[in-house]
């Protein structure tokens, strides 16, 4: 079979953004031939991910990924996106990164015969872009933050969320600037400024204090309040601005502690929250050699670093990973809503995900089951396993847009059309 006589569609375009489906057919096959399906990928560091599944082509020659089953390879059965979500990564221990958002991800997907040696029959690109038409960009640099802020087309007005990522050494835009995509304004900031993890003594909560202003006082924001997305530590960071700052109306805390973890948090020159520290000989190997953090941090004791968020009247979304090894997601928000349950508060929903690790993030990104640990210096085990963590980033997009348009005052600017 000649390269032209096979096709690879993507619908309903092969321009689409990151967190959407597409549809992949495959034309023009003999009937009931087996071919197998690749995807690559390369990220803004260089790494590559990939994965591939072995196909049996129907009566009329047509491979669909909507109907047809995989037979093996990074998965099996019928998985529409699998060649997305599947991806891992070619260097051990990496998270896929985006750095520029103005630029797409190309994913390229090949098929390959699978009679003698391998031949390409056909192969199609997959652009998929993160910036929508119209989002405005703005770099900001006030007189402590450092981060971008993402405006959907218009004057506005657009409910408003503060997206603060996991403990990292920079900005991360992608969840940021899909989510105004979506038709929120939101101001994504470095957790540690200008600073690098390793130098960190403690946190002031001022730096965070500024960032909600900063959003509050924009004129394409609704107001009165806004919303605060988090992930890992900074969900923690996330309580505690809901308990001590005013103006936050809703919270998404993901994976996170119901503990001030790892630094002192001061406020007006105070220590407001000591950390709570990691038992080192809690922590365990796996039998490839990995640590498995998940029972470190203790859940008793220190009562001192322990959120008192019973005095927020702030929404919150509790989301945790049963299979979360960074550590015990579950019994964390257990603690957390225990304690507002003890205050006669019910202004809290829980969502929990069986499989998923601790990475939570936008939909089709690939999972990152380890990687090196900011704080332990070392490579460690995040947990879940690939479909199931799929499954949970996939449902947890939707619940978070559908929580804050609840509990932010929304306009009549629901989402953006397709740029493309």
């Amino acid at each position: 079979m000649s390269l032209s006589q096979c096709q690879v569609h993507i619908l309903p375009s092969p321009r689409c953004f990151f967190d959407e489906a597409v549809h992949v057919k495959v034309h023009g096959l003999s009937p009931h031939q087996k071919v197998e399906l690749k995807s690559m990928v390369s990220d803004d560091k260089g790494v590559v991910f990939k994965a591939s599944a072995l196909y049996t082509a129907d009566a009329q020659g047509l491979v669909d990924l909507f109907r047809s089953p995989s037979l093996a390879g990074s998965y099996t059965g019928v998985e529409p996106m699998g060649l997305f979500w599947a991806m891992e990564a070619q260097t051990p221990h990496s998270k896929l990164v985006k750095k520029d958002v103005n630029v797409p991800m190309l994913v390229d997907i090949k098929v390959f015969s699978t009679e003698g040696q391998e031949k390409v029959l056909g192969s199609v690109t997959n652009e998929r872009a993160f910036l929508g038409e119209g989002v405005r960009r703005t770099p900001v640099r006030g007189e402590r933050i450092r981060g971008t802020l993402f405006s959907p087309p218009g004057p506005g007005s657009f409910p408003g969320v503060l997206d603060l990522p996991p403990m990292s050494k920079g900005i991360s835009e992608v969840r940021a600037c899909l989510l105004a995509n979506k038709g929120f304004v939101v101001l994504t900031v470095a957790l540690f400024g200008e600073d690098q993890p390793s130098n960190v003594k403690h946190l002031d909560l001022e730096y965070f204090e500024e960032a909600v202003e900063f959003l509050r006082r924009r004129p394409e924001v609704c107001g009165p309040g806004i919303g605060v997305l988090s992930l890992s530590k900074s969900g923690d960071l996330a309580l505690s601005m809901a308990t001590h700052l005013p103006g936050i109306t809703a919270v998404t805390s993901i994976n996170a502690c119901n503990s001030n973890v790892r630094w002192p948090l001061h406020y007006k020159g105070a220590v407001i929250s000591p950390p709570l520290l990691p038992d080192i000989s809690k922590i365990t190997l796996t039998p490839s050699g990995l640590l498995n953090c998940r029972d470190a941090m203790p859940s008793e004791g220190n009562e001192a670093s322990k959120i008192p968020i019973e005095r927020s009247n702030s929404k919150f979304l509790f989301v945790a990973a049963e299979d979360d090894c960074n550590w015990n997601s579950c019994l964390f928000v257990q603690k957390a809503t225990a304690r507002l349950m003890r205050h006669s508060k019910n202004n809290f929903q829980v969502v929990t995900y069986t499989n998923a690790g601790h990475y939570l993030e936008v939909p089709y990104m690939p999972h990152c089951p380890s990687g090196f640990h900011a704080a332990m210096g070392k490579v460690v085990v995040f947990g879940g396993e690939a479909k199931g963590h799929h499954e949970a980033q996939l449902d947890l997009w939707r619940r978070v847009q559908e929580f804050f348009r609840k509990h932010l005052k929304d306009s009549q600017n629901t989402a953006l059309k397709s740029m493309l």
